[in-house]
């Protein structure tokens, strides 16, 4: 056992001495004085050099070339304190989440934070590839199929490896704006305990991991069990949520959509633009339930719902591995995961006609007829429920077979499936519709004082449910042999050559219908499958055996991989690097790629989510036509009240997403100033085909005429149904009734399609400082990402357009400040958001910077006994409690996010 220990010894000292060539986020080091205790717990999971392969390369033992990796180590995770994944990755500048509190809402559309490096398009699945252990994950969800990356604690993580370049040459689809690889840990003996109770105002945390372990020298077995919670967070708890801007100087966002709510009183009829009374003044409003002519309520509608939904996560990992004989080694990790979150979203509002047919009608004119705008909080509660369950598994056993010569095979299966129910409740508006329209006392409702309303009436209102459920599952084959060809005076050519076979589906279900009534539900499976053919060279041209000053070392590489697919065909994604030394202490690194990302079975195949989505209003208008008579503003005040027609849901004429990618950077680590990293990466991304919806949300869907195809204005009764054909029908009982009285003013095809390009460079920077010292140890870094332009094409054959003119920042960076005496260790880290210019807000012109002060304060206790290998941490996430920036839009806030000032108290236990 001690000439094992003694091996993990000298496999650590390999290990970080093969590591020199990868950057490190600014985090990196920050416990390099923390208690001795927890260090040698990491350093024991490490493998030796030749064991390691590094995200980026299927090549044992070398760093990828001429690519940078930025890394967070287990001692970095256990400073930040994060609970979640999810919390990890938004540390890092490069994804594009840094500086928010990552949140899954369970919703349909995107229940998981869905990492984004660079963060370029992202509506048509994930352009991120997020791995464990080198293999992909199933996906989680009932619209989109991307990896939840919350499934795994912190606790089991070993390290993190982001490579933020593309990476299909040697992964495949999914790899464009880079990857990233959760690596677990591999060995642990003993007992491990560690719980955390946070809170914030109105909020609070708390979780919990216990990890068994077992050593016997050939092999380790350990297990994790791991729980986590916090409460939720809703808009009231904070300020700065207020849909009210104008003691900010800017707009007033509140709903008329409100309890009680508003009439307007001789509404124009929008088919022929006059009252329906023409000798009478059109368009009165009254305020309920006073009915004072020419007020209005307005209300916060949002003001009870979650900014941050609740949740709660049960996680088991386990990880075996066994030295079979001297040339055959056998490994296998699993896990189980499961996510509940219950999020409280709006009441929903209301609106439609009453006429004098409505028992309940009460005339303020000779109008027969009100337009009536409310919501239904007075008698359902301020909000609405929604409860989503994530769970998913996944087993991924191998085995590694010395071939000799420094040849090795790596035999592995990676089998998934995950389950999501999602469960939204709402109400009936077809029923409330109807019921709007009642003739009798106890089929009507009183839109005047709705709780009078008949109660079986109220009750066909309430029951509805937004019903989705949708089953997941992966299965993948892969073999790789990788050994050395042939050796160089510069070193040994390496080789890699491997296949790959991979196979997923989605059986998915929506209804949205009546609780329990599933007669127009959508059921949908579908399937694919994928074969690869992959490989990567690599040639040291110069190194020990034949350098010399000025070139020291000289290696160049290349990796190309074929993906045959079932459904979109076939595609060949290559990538070259070098890396070359001029000095033993500085490198200098490029590289050039193609990667792509193939459309989601969610985005093509899957008709579950295939619908006509009703609006009884139309929030997205382009410039009023002319009409005789009318200002306008008239005009567009008309074209407000009548509906709108969306078709949504998937496309399978869907293209892959490309991308061209190339970076070029150093490394310097210079002898004379030991401890001292300087490293800097010049990227450059042209991403094409960019899976997007038509942005219906923005008037430029109507003001650029690349979007003309995508909407029509005015549709006629044929062209609706034409449009509409089969599609389930949500909001309206059908499109004939949309033409009663009125007319739809607009239908727009917002289904998924390839839509722009985005072209982007920028540097990634990293320079950081550890040294031991009399009394411990100090360091400081500071790391991130400084964008040089970002230009985005909204559809094809437009104009690019800058988006560092609006909406985009140049800077986000973390830096940091730590040391340690003795057994205590503290760190000051800084995160900053640069602010922006934003275009199209009348009363804002720029958006603010967001910056928040983290501490972490370690102590490991002294003594034996029961007290041995214990350490107490504290951090306090945003110290000085700083609201995100304000934006004057509906959302009210931008640019980062924050739980408020965050106390976390937590205890690590060894046994």
């Amino acid at each position: 056992m001690k000439a094992m220990k003694a091996a993990g010894r000298n496999g650590v000292a390999r290990r970080r001495a093969w590591r020199r060539g990868i950057s490190v986020l600014a985090c990196a080091g920050a416990l390099t004085g923390a208690s001795s205790a927890w260090a040698q717990e990491a350093e024991a999971d490490a493998p030796t050099d030749a064991d390691i392969i590094v995200t980026g390369t299927l090549l044992r033992g070398v760093a990828p070339v001429g690519t940078n990796v930025v890394g967070i180590d287990r001692e970095d995770i256990l400073a930040t304190g994060a609970a979640s994944t999810n919390d990890l990755l938004a540390s890092i500048p490069q994804v594009g989440n840094f500086a928010t509190v990552p949140t899954g809402t369970g919703s349909f559309a995107l229940p998981i934070v869905r990492p984004n490096i660079r963060n370029l398009g992202a509506s048509g699945g994930t352009t991120t590839l997020v791995l464990l252990n080198g293999h992909r994950l199933v996906g989680a969800g009932v619209l989109q199929t991307s990896v939840d990356p919350s499934i795994f604690p912190p606790e089991i993580i070993d390290r993190v490896e982001v490579v933020p370049d593309g990476g299909s040459a040697v992964y495949g689809s999914d790899a464009i704006g880079g990857v990233i690889n959760f690596i677990t840990r591999k060995r642990f003996d003993g007992v491990a305990v560690n719980a955390h109770y946070g809170f914030a105002d109105d909020y609070q945390t708390a979780d919990g991991n216990i990890t068994v372990g077992k050593d016997w020298g050939s092999g380790s077995l350990l297990a994790t069990y791991s729980y986590a919670w916090h409460d939720n967070i809703q808009n009231i708890d904070r300020d700065y949520t207020r849909a009210d801007h104008t003691a900010r100087g800017g707009s007033d966002f509140r709903t008329q959509l409100c309890a009680p709510g508003n009439i307007i009183d001789n509404p124009t009829n929008p088919l022929t633009g006059l009252p329906l009374v023409p000798f009478l003044p059109g368009n009165v409003p009254y305020a309920l339930p006073d009915m004072v002519p020419n007020t209005t309520n307005l209300c916060e509608g949002a003001l009870y719902t979650d900014l941050y939904p609740r949740e709660e996560r049960h996680s088991v990992f386990a990880s075996l591995t066994q030295q079979l004989s001297d040339d055959l080694e056998f490994s296998a990790t699993a896990y189980w995961s499961r996510r509940d979150t219950t999020t409280l979203t709006q009441q929903p509002g209301f609106s439609g006609f009453v006429t004098a047919a409505n028992p309940y009608f009460r005339p303020v004119s000779f109008s027969p007829a009100q337009s009536v705008s409310m919501a239904f909080d007075e008698v359902f509660g301020h909000t609405v429920t929604s409860k989503a369950r994530f769970e998913s598994y996944g087993i991924t056993p191998g085995f590694k077979f010395d071939a000799g010569g420094g040849w090795q095979i790596r035999a592995e299966a990676n089998l998934g499936r995950s389950y999501n129910l999602i469960l939204d409740d709402t109400i009936n508006s077809a029923a409330a519709t109807a019921a709007l329209g009642g003739t009798t006392l106890a089929t009507a409702l009183n839109p005047y004082d709705p709780a009078s309303s008949n109660p079986a009436v109220l009750a066909a209102i309430k029951d509805f449910q937004n019903y989705g459920r949708a089953v997941q599952e992966l299965a993948e084959l892969r073999v790789v042999a990788d050994g050395s060809l042939a050796t160089l005076p510069g070193g040994d050519v390496r080789l890699a050559i491997g296949a790959e076979y991979h196979y997923e589906n989605l059986d998915s279900l929506i209804n949205l219908d009546r609780r329990g009534v599933f007669t127009n539900a959508i059921d949908s499976y579908t399937s694919r499958n994928v074969k690869s053919a992959f490989g990567e060279l690599l040639i040291p041209i110069f190194g020990e055996g034949n350098g010399s000053p000025g070139l020291r070392a000289f290696s160049i590489s290349g990796s190309i991989r074929y993906d045959d697919y079932n459904d979109i065909g076939g595609t060949t994604n290559p990538k070259i690097g070098f890396i070359y030394k001029p000095f033993d202490d500085f490198t200098i690194r490029g590289n050039y790629g193609t990667s792509f990302h193939a459309p989601s079975l969610a985005d093509t195949t899957s008709t579950s989510d295939s619908r006509a989505q009703i609006l009884l209003f139309s929030p997205f208008r382009g410039p009023p036509e002319s009409i005789p008579g009318l200002t306008p503003a008239q005009v567009d005040q008309l074209n407000s009240a009548r509906p709108t027609i969306i078709l949504a849901g998937g496309n399978p004429d869907l293209k892959p997403e490309k991308a061209k990618t190339w970076s070029l950077g150093f490394d310097w680590k210079p002898d004379m100033a030991p401890g001292l990293v300087v490293s800097a990466t010049y990227y450059n991304v042209k991403f094409t085909d960019a899976i997007a919806v038509p942005p219906f949300l923005s008037p430029i869907l109507f003001s650029d005429p690349g979007y003309s195809s995508f909407y029509n204005t005015n549709p006629t009764l044929a062209e609706a149904l034409a449009a509409v054909g089969s599609l389930q029908l949500n909001g309206a009982p059908s499109i004939q009734s949309l033409y009663l009285g009125t007319s739809p003013y607009v239908l727009i095809d917002a289904r998924r399609t390839n839509l722009g390009s985005i072209k982007t460079d920028g540097i990634d920077f990293n320079v950081a400082y550890a040294r031991q010292t009399g009394f411990g140890s100090i360091n400081a870094s500071i790391a991130g990402t400084y964008t040089l332009s970002r230009k985005t094409q909204p559809i094809a054959g437009n104009p690019y357009g800058n988006d560092l003119k609006n909406g985009t920042g140049r800077v986000a960076l973390v830096a940091t400040l730590g040391g340690s005496v003795g057994d205590f260790t503290a760190l000051a880290k800084l995160n900053y958001r640069d602010g922006y210019p934003i275009l199209g807000l009348a009363n804002q012109a720029k958006v603010d910077s967001f910056k928040t002060v983290d501490l972490f304060f370690g102590y490991s206790l002294p003594g034996e006994g029961i007290l041995k290998d214990t350490m107490l941490t504290l951090n306090v996430d945003n110290v000085f409690d700083e609201d995100p920036p304000f934006i004057d839009t509906l959302g009210s806030y931008t640019n980062g996010s924050t739980l408020g000032r965050l106390f976390s108290f937590g205890i690590r236990k060894k046994f």
